[in-house]
């Protein structure tokens, strides 16, 4: 007898955020660097963000979101099977920053490790989630972007560093059988002809150092429409909607005028949009767990809505993911 396939979807049943205690704002970056509040302001729509401080680490902020998902979700530590840190900045080469937190929540029986699609990272390492939720191999994985990329900025540059911030947020996906809500498609893309745009100049094989962020400010700019105003499109296409049938639209927290471009590009409503650039600046592969944080506990992002996930960053690496909330 042919024993009929189960069909589990991979529903969002938590989610936490946690932030390094430090502000620095644009102010504060003036007596530092050659720069002023109105033009980062103007360029970005950058108005302050958080630095971790020496005692703060990409393992201690995700550990601190991750508790914060779990009891959002009301799942004990020894519920997870599987966790995925999307980061660029992990607290050391090896072993993975993920089981540095999956030792810290005390959890002993489950698998770890990091996602590096820089500040894609966290659609990458939802989609990686929801295959093995699909397949049947996990039943609840936390999925969490979290970065201190104030470790690898330069600070006499002022292009670069007055763009970035640290931060953690993370999700709980659990499985559910039959469910209208959950994931209901990814759509991931990399091309890595354009690495030199954005990169780090550090690396163990390369030059056996950290090394800086460096940036093409303007070429990124140029493909960063283009990539996230393509993947929704996919998105939308794949499910057969219009952009008017989405409830809430959360990019990645790059750059306002980024995300100004997109909406006008593809005709988004810009009140649609969740926009937190101002208070967190860029913090990669973290910037839109901690988005999706703040628009649930405004009361914005509700149960049973279509919310699209969009991102794009080094390597090139960009992607989309729909979820009904």
């Amino acid at each position: 007898m042919n024993q009929k396939t189960k069909l589990y979807q991979s529903v969002v049943t938590g989610i936490g955020a946690s932030l390094p205690k430090k502000i620095v704002t644009n102010k504060d970056l003036t007596k530092i660097v050659d720069t002023t509040e109105e033009w980062i302001v103007e360029r970005t729509g950058i108005q302050e963000r958080r630095i971790a401080s020496d005692n703060e680490t990409t393992s201690s902020l995700g550990t601190e979101a991750a508790k914060i998902a779990l009891q959002d979700a009301q799942l004990k530590n020894t519920d997870i099977d599987l966790i995925i840190l999307a980061t660029a900045t992990p607290d050391n080469t090896f072993p993975a920053s993920a089981t540095v937190i999956q030792s810290s929540l005390g959890i002993d029986k489950c698998y770890a490790y990091d996602m590096q699609a820089v500040c894609s990272g966290f659609v990458f390492a939802l989609e990686a989630a929801d295959n093995a939720i699909k397949a049947g191999n996990v039943k609840n994985a936390l999925v969490i972007g979290s970065e201190t990329f104030s470790r690898i900025l330069d600070w006499d540059d002022r292009g670069t560093c007055v763009l970035f911030g640290d931060g953690a947020g993370a999700v709980v996906l659990s499985s559910s059988e039959g469910s209208e809500r959950g994931i209901l498609s990814n759509h991931l893309h990399s091309d890595g002809r354009y690495g030199d745009l954005l990169y780090v100049d550090g690396g163990p094989s390369t030059s056996t150092n950290v090394g800086y962020l460096r940036m093409d400010g303007q070429g990124v700019f140029k493909h960063a429409v283009k990539n996230i105003s393509s993947v929704i499109e996919e998105a939308l296409d794949y499910n057969n909607l219009k952009v008017d049938d989405i409830d809430w639209f959360v990019p990645h927290q790059a750059n306002i005028r980024i995300l100004e471009s997109v909406a006008k590009k593809v005709g988004l409503s810009e009140d649609k949009i969740i926009i937190t650039v101002q208070k967190h600046a860029n913090t990669s592969a973290a910037s839109i767990p901690l988005a999706l944080f703040d628009a649930v506990q405004e009361g914005k992002i509700k149960k049973g809505d279509l919310v699209l996930l969009e991102a794009m960053g080094g390597g090139f690496s960009w992607g989309s993911t729909l979820i009904r909330w």
